[in-house]
């Protein structure tokens, strides 16, 4: 858990990179995982499967959007982990459990991950045989849940912070160029962006992107 911990953190500033850092771990260190994945369900409707170990959770991940059921999903909106020991005599998604069963899964573990407003994420352990999780498998599963949760927020926490920074930096690009052709101050110009935003009805960072595109096609 120490070397998973120090792996996250050298990768805490990519989304993707933390995602696969942990469920690679996961089929490293739970007993009985075969495959791992991460469900992030989006706006509470839009299932997206990430950082696969097998095409198998992808595939099963599809399904549970189309079926609008499934352990993962009950993971993610029930706030709660999902133990399925034996999916072939399981009852509480029988399309689900069949399909799965199909493609060589014979357990599953869910775990949520993380929930905010919109968003909200399982980790997913998929054993090839019933009753692959004993509960040595359940406690290590939970811990690196736990980390895994801490990890993603962080992760996410970063791309937002390196994505305001461009968009910071991007605005004032078109406000001195709006500056320099119109001899106005800084207040001024921004607002005037603002004003463009408004009048076409076209996000502020959207404005600034086409100004500043048009500016570099102009020097060109």
């Amino acid at each position: 858990m120490a070397m998973l911990a120090r792996k996250i953190q050298a990768e805490h500033d990519s989304v993707d990179a933390t995602l696969q850092s942990i469920t690679d771990s996961a089929t490293a260190m739970v007993p009985g995982a075969a495959h791992a994945g991460i469900t992030l369900v989006t706006g509470r409707h839009r299932v997206e499967s990430r950082a696969p170990t097998s095409p198998i959770p992808r595939k099963l991940d599809e399904l549970q959007e189309q079926l609008g059921q499934g352990p993962c999903v009950q993971a993610v909106s029930a706030h709660e982990t999902v133990d399925a020991p034996d999916l072939a005599t399981d009852t509480r998604w029988p399309q689900f459990a069949a399909a799965a069963t199909a493609l060589g899964v014979g357990s599953m573990l869910s775990f949520q991950l993380y929930t905010d407003a919109n968003n909200l994420g399982a980790l997913n352990l998929y054993g090839a045989t019933p009753h692959a999780f004993d509960a040595a498998a359940h406690d290590t599963a939970e811990a690196l849940a736990t980390h895994a949760a801490i990890a993603l927020l962080g992760a996410q926490q970063q791309q937002q912070w390196r994505s305001a920074l461009a968009t910071r930096d991007l605005i004032g690009q078109a406000k001195g160029m709006l500056m320099e052709r119109y001899n106005i101050t800084a207040v001024q110009a921004f607002g005037l962006l603002t004003q463009l935003s408004q009048e076409a009805n076209t996000k502020l960072i959207d404005i600034a992107h086409t100004l500043v595109d048009l500016g570099s096609d102009h020097q060109q």
